[in-house]
């Protein structure tokens, strides 16, 4: 049975779902809580394409059922295992040749399949068109260290919208926010994780997000939702140096120093060759606060710089001391 992409994610709820892509294809950008189960290997994959494009169609397919066969019973076992004998959603890259054949495989071992109309290029295709929805964001700045994507937490778990893009790119935004952090997903994944976290927004109600540069990391935002960021209102959070300083040595003091120094030099040119010194010393001697305080030079320095640009923008100011995260969202809840 050939299904619709809307029909898909709902039954994905209820239904195991399957990616049959090669790893690679899986690993580049998949959907969430799909498992992979390839028809075609990498290598195998190269092999059948290679093929169609030097000796034509139907010995591409040769070449597939040929490598397909000696897997054969291990995908469908697999597939029985997951069905636990009964059904399954299927998917390719466009609803094609290797989702057909996996669901005619399996269905001959008595599984009923749903195949997903256009394949993961749908799922893409809409995730890409979501970030064009008209969101009512609300985005929440100040200088680094003021404890935004704790108050994001807050705000979620006290039912307000969220888009923690931070959380999704599994990345803190400045040159040192891959510490202590798993790797980040590929720029695809990320854009498939924050589609999802979209489809169960309320789009006429308030959205929170933190106020970020187009790049996470590694990770770019989508143009549309970037632009759409910089249009919206903005809550700027005030804190003291001297605080932000504490928070930042808690949460960075735990870090191994060669790491931590080995992210400092890229940012030597930017931070200066003076700065850049003092602060190695004071890393190399264990003094967090001092490191951080010296850092905070060049990131205080660029926020304020970016903040000329969103002067118009800035709806609230708002003071904390930084001691307690609920106090400060308990005030933006009435804002």
């Amino acid at each position: 049975m050939i299904i619709s992409l809307d029909e898909f994610l709902k039954l994905r709820h209820e239904l195991p779902a399957v990616d049959v892509r090669s790893e690679g294809e899986f690993a580049e950008g998949h959907i969430s809580g799909v498992i992979n189960v390839p028809l075609l290997n990498n290598a195998e994959r190269k092999a059948v394409g290679t093929d169609y494009k030097q000796k034509g169609q139907l010995e591409a397919i040769k070449t597939g059922f040929r490598l397909v066969g000696p897997r054969l019973n291990e995908i469908i076992d697999e597939a029985l295992r997951l069905a636990k004998g009964e059904e399954l959603l299927v998917h390719c890259w466009r609803g094609g040749m290797r989702s057909a054949n996996f669901c005619g495989f399996v269905q001959m071992a008595g599984i009923k399949t749903h195949a997903l109309k256009g394949g993961y290029k749908a799922y893409r295709q809409r995730a890409v068109e979501s970030f064009a929805s008209p969101f009512n964001l609300m985005v929440l700045g100040g200088e680094t260290g003021s404890g935004k994507s704790d108050m994001l937490r807050v705000l979620k778990a006290a039912g307000e919208q969220v888009i923690d893009l931070e959380e999704l790119a599994k990345h803190k935004g400045s040159v040192f926010g891959g510490l202590n952090l798993p790797p980040q997903p590929t720029t695809e994944q990320f854009q498939n994780e924050l589609f999802e976290v979209i489809l169960k927004l309320d789009l006429s109600k308030r959205i929170w997000i933190e106020d970020e540069s187009i790049a996470i990391g590694k990770i770019f935002l989508p143009d549309l939702l970037w632009h759409t960021m910089g249009r919206s209102p903005v809550v700027e959070i005030d804190v003291p140096k001297e605080v932000r300083i504490q928070r930042l040595a808690n949460e960075y003091g735990k870090t191994d120093p060669a790491q931590f120094l080995e992210a400092m030099k890229k940012i030597i040119k930017k931070l200066g060759g003076q700065h850049f010194k003092a602060a190695s010393e004071k890393l190399s001697q264990g003094d967090w606060q001092s490191t951080i305080d010296i850092l905070l030079t060049y990131y205080d320095k660029a926020y304020r710089n970016g903040l000329e640009r969103k002067q118009q923008r800035i709806v609230k100011r708002v003071s904390w001391d930084g001691k307690d995260v609920s106090s400060i969202v308990n005030y933006l809840l009435i804002l």
